[in-house]
């Protein structure tokens, strides 16, 4: 009876501080456990009390509960999987986490923590696997250096294959030295998807429908490095990383153009690389890329931060 009463006020207590844009049980900073995460990405879904977090180091995925501020290790790091960068999981409670310079994509069962299935893209000398997506038949992978989005059919009852489901090649994308593609975003319906170029900052706008690709109207601004991204109705929240700043940008009804808001951030962020709603909050993962490496130190511990969205 008392397991039963604790969840219940646990239940009653988030639903309470979402109703009023409070962090869930008071908590405004998240911990991971380790010296050298470097985390990345974080998958969350509306109305869930869980959420993860994977290690750009070792592939280390943590497994978070909202309200209560330390991690734990969800999946041990593997030799197959070396690094965990962008992930979601979906209603049948499946983890798809982009394997960056593996080429790979896995997906797990979060209930049993077994993998599912792993696949491989096409060998290349240049990919980075780095953010996922879904919608309600697929999940689309960008690569950050090759031009091409890469999608996985799905639905309730299992997976299909991973395809190189479009090449940017000739369209309004095109791809630059550097870090391309980085975060993606799709409309509930499935039909729209958004992308950002951290290195140009620009913003595109892919129909599924019919694979055309065409650049958002920001009025002559720009998005650079831009990260995680995250589509709220008509808003898209641009996480900026090496600028330590969210921007909230207004978009059109059919997506093709968009008015930049007020930059927000906060405090506790530490080189910000992606997001995830939780009401009236986001979760922004503290990734510290600028302390990686030999003679720069971390600040300890690693954390994700719960910061109130801008009314």
């Amino acid at each position: 009876m008392k397991k039963l009463l604790t969840a219940a006020v646990l239940t009653a207590t988030l639903a309470s501080c979402n109703l009023l844009n409070l962090p869930a049980g008071g908590v405004t900073s998240y911990t991971l456990p380790g010296n050298a995460v470097y985390p990345e990405g974080i998958a969350h879904r509306d109305g869930s009390q869980t959420f993860y977090v994977g290690s750009t180091i070792d592939g280390t995925v943590f497994r978070g509960t909202l309200g209560q501020k330390a991690t734990e290790v969800f999946l041990p790091p593997v030799s197959e999987r070396p690094t965990a960068i962008g992930m979601k999981v979906d209603e049948q409670g499946r983890l798809y986490v982009a394997g960056g310079g593996s080429g790979k994509v896995f997906v797990y069962d979060t209930a049993t923590k077994s993998l599912i299935k792993e696949f491989a893209t096409p060998d290349t000398t240049a990919t980075f696997i780095n953010d996922v997506t879904l919608t309600p038949d697929a999940a689309y992978f960008t690569d950050s250096r090759r031009p091409v989005l890469f999608r996985l059919g799905r639905d309730a009852s299992g997976l299909q294959t991973l395809e190189p489901w479009l090449d940017f090649t000739g369209t309004a994308l095109q791809y630059q030295s550097g870090f391309n593609l980085n975060g993606i975003a799709s409309t509930p319906d499935g039909k729209t998807l958004i992308v950002v170029q951290s290195n140009t900052g620009k913003l595109f706008r892919i129909t599924v429908a019919d694979k055309s690709v065409s650049e958002i109207d920001l009025g002559g601004n720009t998005v650079k490095n831009g990260d995680g991204i995250l589509l709220s109705g008509q808003t898209l929240y641009v996480v900026r990383n090496q600028d330590v700043i969210i921007v909230p940008v207004k978009l059109s009804a059919d997506f093709g153009s968009g008015t930049l808001g007020t930059p927000f951030s906060d405090a506790s962020l530490r080189y910000p690389t992606t997001i995830a709603q939780e009401g009236g909050r986001l979760l922004v993962v503290n990734s510290q890329f600028n302390k990686r490496g030999e003679g720069l130190n971390p600040e300890l511990p690693f954390t994700v931060s719960s910061v109130a969205i801008p009314k």
